[in-house]
């Protein structure tokens, strides 16, 4: 039976949790909402965070003898308490956790019942928060929004005496040979009894347990080998085949409880930051996917499989579920698609020592959840666990011990896929290795060239960078009030869209444009600019040491001033033209010349082809046309380009002729009928 629909709803208070949860309670009063929502979406909880108590009347048949009854709660944000009928059945927490609670005696006592259902959502600011939300109550991402509410589908399921409380599926490792599967039940007894567990891969049965149960929940492991399996890859490299597998507890002959799931048959490695799926290692390029909305309750499934499509569309082979864990639909897009998915476990800055046990208990769920998926490749515990970031060397509480407790929870749980305690942490002690960089040249710290030489310099520090890029206003900038330029209100632009005026300030500052449009195209520039030499800069650093990189980010879940290269509406920025340029699988670059040069000046830049075809490209011809006002020169290449590589073609060697102006240097690679081209500009001044 499906709960979902038309609710009734009330601020709660003491006098309401005593007095409002029975089923003789008048509650024709009440607010009517709809289930699943956000409660700050209807009109009459706009603004107010909590806590909110729902209740639904329903009418429901006696159970019958073998049959068991249960109300499970696919996603309520974040804490609740639940009754029905007066009787309390549990305190579930985790957004994106599924409950669920035994009702069989109590829907036995009569056929009219009310569910209630007390939902709390505070506020989690400062670093020792005690509810793990991650991206959804960020005060710089969510502004004052607050996500509260039972934001999935209620629903009456029926079983058997025996129910599947809990199961995952992992596909462990997998060649052309052979696939095996690990799976792991908590199975849920009525009374001791025997059972049979069938699991069925593509509709054929491939193993069968034969398990006594003892009265209550009883946990249950096997191994299955799929042979000839069809493999699942990366959308750059192959097909992505997905195969159902169902696992069937059967009792006394009779299915008493069915769990199905869509999986892809492959293998995952992750050595020197660099992923292999398949035993085929590649270069990860990859953005930071934020949630879709923040009320993502609200996002249609349409909407969150654009977003993978758009990431696919631009050259993408890795998002990065960025301090959120999103809907199963995108999921389900990432593997019928091919992109990779780093996720992480909503946990982002610091937190209060309390939150360790559900952090722990949510991270297992996480696996139960979403390790059946092949597009998943990592797990990351902890974004960015201390403010300050890499600068931080000193052991704590967070970072040393909180997050190895969510790492072993996700290794324990899953031991398919490689694990990060969290991201953005620098080489330290006890650690001394780190993890990835976020290196925000150009935005947080120095200028956007800094950082081939940051490279040069540590390059342990860019085995993978994260995060970098530079925020930009959207061409449909209506929430900014463009009329009012200059005297845009910019504490609430700082407030409610994200706008950050002390890097504003220091790399496109408002006053140094005249019009609204001038600074807002400035803006777009000067964010594409930074994106696209950043990015070639680390191709060219494949595998030495660079395994791959995760931009910030790319689609805005609100009218906002940000990082991302397409805002809420999906309307492109200057940005994601550039980078879809940077990211085609095969680009030419050089060495980038200074943006200013004197005549006389001797330069050497290096040209270099990055593949990421699994072919040989065969007798390339690559050509360098270096012009200037009132002369030019060029330089030509031959020669081959391994497979998935990046290879030095040749020296662009000149003295800078005494001709001020623009210099440009044009480079083209013909390989057949595909060609690619790259520029780069200069300014030749006498001093």
């Amino acid at each position: 039976m499906d709960l979902s629909g038309t609710w009734q709803a009330c601020p709660a208070d003491d006098e309401l949790r005593r007095n409002g949860i029975g089923i003789d309670v008048d509650d024709s009063g009440w607010a009517s909402i709809p289930v699943p929502s956000h409660w700050q979406g209807h009109e009459h909880f706009a603004g107010f965070d909590g806590p909110v108590l729902y209740r639904r009347r329903f009418e429901h048949p006696r159970p019958v003898d073998g049959e068991r009854l249960f109300v499970t709660f696919d996603g309520i944000f974040s804490q609740a308490d639940v009754w029905l009928d007066g009787a309390y059945l549990g305190d579930p927490e985790g957004y994106f956790v599924p409950h669920s609670f035994d009702v069989t005696s109590l829907l036995r006592l009569g056929a009219e019942h009310v569910l209630a259902v007390e939902v709390t959502s505070g506020r989690q600011r400062g670093d020792s928060k005690r509810a793990i939300t991650g991206a959804f109550q960020d005060p710089r991402i969510a502004g004052s929004q607050n996500p509260g509410g039972i934001w999935r589908p209620v629903r009456i399921d029926r079983t058997g005496p025996v129910r599947i409380d809990r199961c995952r599926v992992l596909c462990r490792d997998a060649n052309d040979k052979r696939a095996h599967l690990r799976c792991t039940a908590r199975l849920d007894s009525d009374a001791p009894r025997q059972v049979t567990i069938s699991t069925s891969v593509g509709g054929v049965v491939l193993a069968e347990v034969h398990q006594s149960l003892a009265r209550g929940t009883n946990n249950v492991s096997w191994n299955l080998d799929v042979p000839n399996p069809d493999l699942w890859w990366p959308w750059t490299i192959g097909d992505q085949p997905l195969t159902d597998v169902a696992i069937d507890v059967s009792c006394d002959g009779a299915v008493s409880h069915r769990h199905a799931v869509r999986i892809g048959l492959r293998e995952v490695a992750f050595q020197d930051w660099a992923f292999s799926v398949n035993g085929e290692r590649l270069f990860s390029k990859g953005a930071m996917l934020g949630p879709s909305r923040l009320a993502l309750g609200d996002a249609t499934p349409a909407e969150l499989r654009r977003d993978v499509e758009l990431a696919r569309e631009a050259g993408l082979d890795l998002l990065r579920v960025h301090r959120h864990i999103a809907r199963p639909e995108t999921y389900a897009a990432a593997d019928e698609l091919g992109m990779l998915l780093w996720q992480d476990f909503p946990l982002h800055g610091g937190y209060a020592r309390s939150v360790r046990r559900q952090a722990v208990d949510q991270a297992r769920a996480a696996v139960d959840l979403l390790g059946h998926h092949p597009s998943i490749v990592l797990w990351c515990g902890h974004d960015t666990p201390e403010p300050s970031g890499w600068g931080q060397q000193l052991p704590t509480w967070n970072k040393t011990i909180l997050d190895r407790w969510v790492k072993r929870s996700f290794e324990r749980a899953d031991e398919s896929r490689p694990v990060i305690a969290h991201s953005g942490v620098a080489p330290h002690l006890p650690q001394l290795d780190g993890t990835d960089s976020n290196l925000r040249f150009g935005w947080e710290r120095g200028d956007e060239r800094d950082l081939s030489g940051f490279a040069a310099t540590l390059p342990r520090m860019v085995r993978f960078v994260s995060g970098f890029g530079a925020a930009s206003v959207p061409d449909d900038a209506s929430f900014v009030e463009p009329e009012q330029w200059p005297a845009l209100d910019w504490q609430r632009l700082e407030t409610e869209h994200g706008y950050d005026h002390e890097r504003f300030e220091r790399y496109v500052p408002p006053a140094s444009a005249a019009t609204f449009d001038g600074w807002r195209q400035a803006t777009q520039r000067y964010q594409a600019t930074v994106l696209r030499h950043q990015i070639e800069t680390l191709r060219r650093l494949k595998y030495r040491p660079t395994g791959g990189f995760c931009f910030a980010s790319f689609v805005d879940a609100a009218p906002s001033i940000s990082t991302s290269v397409l805002d809420h509406e999906r309307r492109p920025k200057l940005a994601f033209h550039a980078i879809t340029e940077a990211c085609r699988p095969v680009i030419v670059v050089a060495d980038r010349p200074p943006a200013s040069l004197a005549p006389g000046d001797a330069l050497a830049l290096d040209v270099h082809v990055v593949s990421d075809v699994r072919r040989v490209l065969d007798d390339i011809e690559c050509t360098a046309t270096l012009r200037w006002v009132g002369g030019q020169h060029s330089w030509t290449w031959q020669g081959d380009a391994p497979p998935d590589s990046c290879v030095r073609v040749g020296t662009v060697q000149f003295v800078v002729p005494d001709a001020p102006g623009q210099l440009w240097l044009d480079l083209t690679i013909v390989h057949g009928d595909e060609v690619a081209t790259n520029r780069y500009t200069s300014v030749i001044v006498r001093a």
